[in-house]
């Protein structure tokens, strides 16, 4: 804390010492920049194009607050072009919240991945291979509490909206930041305010806010000199398609811990799905609603599979990072860069599309009221707000994970009672479905 406060200090000496000019920053209208070059300033540039970065870059380009200001997306990889929708369905997929779909939505973004392909699912179901535990998850009235999207459908309806808003946010592909350039009192190199951003080919920019949501491996983090805590399980996990061998509504995410690992069944298409089932369906949930018996989680059997899509198998390392810090003056890191989180809870994309939410509504208000976005009267709100909710996130489910990869007998007894109270608590059962939703 007086390390920070000691930087504002310094931040306020130096403003009071900036030209004028340099202090203002320069007056732009709504309208396209076709390139980047070292005489032009930018309002906010956000470092890699990926899901929570292109989203990050809509949501700015969407939001009036930012009508006036220079916004740049930098992609490494080529512009993401989906033509016809694959038969064939991609094994990497997110589980959407609905509090991302509700970002997702704010700029448009939903529409198109719903008039693409998603299944929502209404249930989930978590049960212990060592013992008869389990915890059923769903909602009263039968809401969805989630959706499983294919990533390269979300980045195409990212691209599309994108490129709708192409007159407040410019995006150059195939241009990769390879060395940064920091403010005083970060370094004393340059006299800019400004976060200089050396390109591949050699073009510099200029940036008053730098957003860092390049991955886990972030090169801004690193380049900042933010302190990462990491570790590797040393696991991998295994993602295919499966196809199933009965018709089902295909609407309950399932998840069984091994001592091996978790194993989970998303529900991924429409596939064996009857009008007969949907009928079935409907008159249920009218009873449901009319009735209101008293909720008893009972346990289901998850649907059996034919066969798996061996061309569809790819497999991944597995881990946990937190950054030490996710803001510096004239820096943020949203995403991966900011947390990288074991797949197990399906919270990885959600805690990105989080970050987004939060940094959007402090960046708004410092808009708003005329300051500086790079400042860090605001950049620290947002990293308080998320690293509450993140932390517990990441502990929790490191937790888990190390808890239900044992077969000793004392940890099946803790997590079994744990897993029935939790199951009986409907109050606690409420409390984590809404942390998990947002």
């Amino acid at each position: 804390m007086q390390v920070r406060t000691m930087a504002a200090r310094l931040a306020r000496i130096w403003w009071g010492t900036a030209p004028a000019a340099a202090r203002r920053g320069p007056l732009v209208s709504c309208r396209r920049w076709a390139g980047a070059s070292s005489d032009t300033v930018y309002d906010v540039v956000v470092s890699g194009g990926g899901l929570v970065g292109a989203a990050m870059a809509c949501a700015l380009g969407y939001d009036i607050h930012f009508c006036d200001k220079k916004i740049l997306l930098l992609e490494a990889g080529p512009k993401k072009v989906l033509g016809k929708l694959p038969e064939t369905y991609s094994n990497r997929v997110s589980s959407i919240s609905p509090g991302s779909a509700t970002l997702l939505s704010s700029f448009g973004a939903w529409d198109h991945i719903c008039n693409m392909r998603y299944r929502a699912f209404r249930r989930m179901q978590v049960w212990d291979a060592c013992s008869e535990a389990l915890i059923m998850f769903d909602k009263d009235n039968l809401d969805d509490m989630g959706c499983i999207v294919e990533n390269n459908v979300i980045m195409h309806a990212l691209t599309k909206q994108l490129e709708a808003v192409s007159d407040r946010v410019t995006v150059l592909y195939k241009s990769k930041a390879v060395s940064y350039t920091w403010p005083y009192p970060f370094s004393m190199a340059d006299s800019s305010p400004w976060v200089h951003i050396t390109l591949g080919d050699g073009s510099i920019l200029q940036t008053k806010l730098l957003i860092g949501a390049d991955g886990h491996n972030s090169g801004v983090r690193q380049a900042a000199g933010i302190q990462n805590v990491s570790w590797n399980y040393d696991q991998s996990a295994v993602v295919a398609t499966l196809h199933l061998s009965e018709a089902t509504e295909n609407n309950v995410a399932w998840q069984r811990f091994l001592p091996s690992g978790p194993i989970a069944l998303l529900p991924w298409s429409d596939a064996n799905h009857t009008d007969f089932i949907d009928s079935a369906g409907s008159m249920l949930q009218y009873a449901v609603a009319f009735l209101k018996p008293t909720k008893i989680s009972a346990r289901q059997l998850p649907p059996s599979v034919a066969r798996v899509d061996a061309k569809s198998r790819i497999l991944f390392p597995l881990g946990l990072g937190h950054a030490a810090e996710y803001v510096r003056p004239r820096l943020a890191l949203i995403g991966d860069a900011a947390h990288r989180v074991h797949p197990l809870a399906g919270q990885g994309a959600n805690m990105g599309f989080g970050d987004i939410s939060s940094l959007l509504h402090h960046l708004r208000t410092a808009a708003f009221n005329g300051k500086d976005l790079g400042s860090m009267s605001h950049l620290t709100a947002y990293e308080t707000d998320r690293q509450r909710h993140n932390t517990a996130l990441l502990a929790a489910t490191d937790l888990l994970k190390r808890l239900y990869s044992t077969s000793a007998a004392p940890l099946v007894l803790l997590r079994t009672w744990g897993l029935q109270a939790t199951n009986a608590v409907s109050p606690l059962k409420e409390q984590i479905m809404a942390f998990a939703s947002k």
